[in-house]
């Protein structure tokens, strides 16, 4: 997500933005983070609410025997969560519509992690046909010890 040589900034006049927001501007580089414990309940419920009956989210009998050594919380509750940021972002700022995003897992996140998810704006190209603009994202899912479980990309639209 970083890279040796960082464009500079460019604001962004958000065309969609409410009266109230006359002022919202979106910056290339802006992000929005949050932090998620994933705790044995949140973990199994989530995965039992969405038909994923793995006995890697709530036998810990079973995951202990595994290479993870443990309870781990499945790939769709990391990416949920993840996706669930993205709409609640923009939502403030005006009618939006996720078009696509993109996952890869890399590690896993275990009982009681403790874990950083992030997203930052890469770019934005308006779309006349969908009359609004396409919004570039990527994005992250850092555990505590700094390893990078998730990463994403993501496009949304911003309807005007």
């Amino acid at each position: 997500m970083t890279s040796a040589m960082t464009a500079p900034a460019t604001m962004i006049p958000w065309k969609a933005a409410k009266p109230r927001d006359n002022k919202v501007v979106m910056t290339i580089g802006d992000s929005f983070a949050k932090q998620v414990r994933f705790d044995a309940s949140s973990i199994a419920s989530f995965a039992l609410l969405t038909g994923d009956t793995n006995p890697l989210h709530h036998d810990a009998i079973y995951a202990a025997q595994t290479r993870f050594g443990g309870i781990i919380a499945s790939g769709s509750h990391i990416t949920a969560l993840m996706t669930g940021m993205v709409a609640g972002h923009f939502s403030d700022k005006g009618l939006n519509v996720g078009l696509d995003f993109s996952f890869r897992f890399q590690a896993p996140v275990r009982l009681n992690d403790l874990v950083q998810m992030r997203w930052t704006v890469t770019g934005r190209m308006p779309k006349m046909s969908l009359k609004g603009d396409i919004v570039t994202l990527e994005g992250e899912a850092v555990r505590s010890d700094g390893i990078v479980a998730v990463s994403a990309t993501a496009h949304v639209l911003l309807l005007g």
